[in-house]
């Protein structure tokens, strides 16, 4: 996620470079046409191109209202999931614990049990992140296997679906918790009601990366654009040929005109393209490294540990 104030300039040329270049060269060539060579048959009245980039204007807003709405979606998800994971590790501590007709374990052993609930809370967390950005592979080792025993951390790589698989082990765990006697049946109830929040969590995550903008409205959004900026100059270049009388150069005004108004249309139209897909590790996208660090810190301070990692920081404006 960019988050600097004010995009940087080397950000937009970087994004919109391709299409202000061939806008230049374009519009330069229609306005060579028509005023040296005078092949004024290339004009067209202004009206209809005007009545064009209205229609333009209010499709490729509608495009970018859609497009935001699933970033913001995302990011919704993902600050339930921060909460969620803070309730799980509050109803752990006070949850799992003996009760009275029970003989009291060592004290231990419900630390190191707590221990091992949150970090596979953790683990989730990293194992869903990964799993939205396709990254399993190659980093299931340093950013999920830490966090449980060897042999679940190995079981669960080589699924499909590794959170799922996660949250089902916590799943198994209350259900031998309460048959220890270690959790009663209304306790049981509320983790197992965290861990339904959390798969809803990870089930509008998984709607969002695995359900593409509708590619129809994606795609004739950038064809509406291009069209708009090629009928452009054909008719402001008549308009301002009759209307200005500035000498015989004047004409050649309508290459920066004619360019600024395509390209902030474009830059629309990208702004809506980047913003499809929030889960792809993009420097637009929801930081859910920064969340799975923030998250993490959170729950390991609550086990009380002081050695804990630093939190992530933007680089080059950018926190993933």
């Amino acid at each position: 996620m960019y988050v600097r104030n004010n995009l940087r300039w080397s950000v937009v040329w970087r994004l919109t470079r391709r299409s202000l270049l061939v806008f230049l060269i374009y519009n330069t060539l229609i306005c060579f046409l028509y005023g040296p060579l005078n092949v004024h048959v290339l004009d067209i009245p202004w009206q209809p191109v005007a009545l064009l980039g209205t229609a333009v204007a209010f499709y490729i807003g509608f495009k970018s209202n859609g497009s935001y709405d699933r970033f913001w979606e995302g990011r919704q998800l993902w600050g339930s999931i921060v909460n969620t994971s803070r309730v799980w590790a509050i109803r752990v501590f006070d949850f799992v614990q003996a009760t009275p007709d029970e003989v009291i374990p060592d004290q231990r052993d419900i630390t190191e049990l707590h221990r091992r609930l949150l970090y596979r809370q953790v683990a989730w967390c990293n194992a869903l992140r990964l799993h939205l950005r396709r990254q399993t592979a190659e980093l299931w080792d340093t950013e999920v296997a830490p966090f449980l025993p060897s042999a679940e951390a190995a079981t669960a790589k080589g699924l499909s679906n590794p959170p799922t698989h996660l949250l089902r082990r916590q799943s198994v765990e209350m259900r031998e918790l309460f048959q220890r006697g270690l959790l009663t049946e209304f306790r049981q109830v509320a983790l197992m009601q965290t861990i339904q929040d959390l798969l809803n969590a990870q089930g509008g995550c998984e709607r969002i990366k695995n359900t593409p903008f509708p590619r129809q409205f994606a795609f004739f959004s950038f064809v509406f654009v291009w069209i708009f900026a090629a009928i452009l100059p054909l008719g402001l270049v008549e308009e301002f040929d009759s209307r200005l009388a500035l000498g015989q150069y004047h004409v050649w005004l309508m290459v920066p005109f004619s360019v600024l108004v395509s390209w902030v249309f474009n830059v629309i139209e990208v702004v809506g393209h980047t913003s499809e897909n929030p889960f792809e590790n993009d420097i637009y996208d929801v930081p859910m490294t920064s969340i799975c660090r923030s998250i993490e810190i959170d729950l390991r301070e609550l086990l009380q540990e002081t050695e804990l990692p630093a939190k992530v920081v933007a680089v080059d404006d950018v926190l993933y």
